[in-house]
């Protein structure tokens, strides 16, 4: 081998343990960055999961405090509402009471010319034939009475809730005001109307037959003391004593 080849060898030599030896250095301190940085996306996935789970859980903490205030925010309303309810109830109460006070109070100054009653069927509040017969009995005395006014109570038996009998006993009733004035032009301010739903029972309702006779309204015919009698002769007979005034 001639002294040319011989140096080409050498020099070959030498770059590649050269290069060997670069590889190796440059594999030496690379692989711990590779391993540090691998350990880091393994701890930034566990981050990332935890935090997932967090906000997971935190969502569900959440929503499970809404749906416990939208359940509290309902219970609320419906407590509003049934107080509201038991207000109304209680104004149409004292409405009813001041209504029939008055009633009373005016009454105070009339007497009864004529009475009757008319009874309905379950839950009814048309008039039958038998109790437009007894409503022209009384209507025929209307004519022959001054200063007259005209009383309607309306009742009901117990069955059901009181509110819902005042509303019945106010129907009950208004059929008669409706029959009394479509038919004898009773005009409407000559009419006291009350609706007493089950509050004036007259029979005991624990019966069937006391069931039905407070299902009832009551009518009556009244005329002003001072206005209603006849006034006594000039010169009474003697011993007699003229009606008071």
């Amino acid at each position: 081998m001639n002294r040319a080849s011989l140096i080409i060898a050498l020099a070959v030599s030498m770059g590649a343990s050269v290069g060997c030896a670069s590889k190796n250095y440059v594999r030496q301190q690379t692989t711990p960055l590779i391993n540090k940085t691998n350990e880091l996306d393994d701890l930034t996935a566990q981050n990332t999961k935890a935090i997932k789970d967090v906000d997971t859980r935190t969502q569900a903490g959440i929503q499970q405090v809404m749906q416990s205030a939208n359940a509290a925010d309902q219970k609320a309303q419906a407590a509003g509402q049934q107080a509201a309810q038991a207000q109304q109830l209680a104004d149409n109460a004292v409405h009813r009471v001041d209504v029939l006070s008055n009633a009373v109070a005016n009454l105070d100054n009339y007497r009864v010319m004529s009475e009757t009653a008319v009874h309905f069927g379950f839950d009814k509040d048309f008039l039958t034939k038998q109790a437009k017969e007894e409503l022209d009995k009384l209507a025929a005395n209307v004519p022959n009475t001054k200063g007259y006014i005209i009383t309607i109570e309306g009742g009901t038996d117990s069955v059901g809730s009181a509110d819902y009998n005042y509303g019945l006993s106010e129907r009950r009733a208004n059929s008669v005001v409706q029959y009394l004035g479509s038919k004898y032009n009773i005009p409407a301010h000559k009419i006291y109307l009350v609706g007493l739903g089950k509050d004036k029972p007259v029979e005991d309702n624990k019966t069937r037959e006391g069931r039905a006779a407070n299902r009832r309204v009551d009518i009556r015919l009244m005329t002003n003391t001072a206005e209603g009698q006849q006034q006594p002769p000039a010169n009474p007979p003697a011993g007699s004593t003229p009606p008071s005034t």
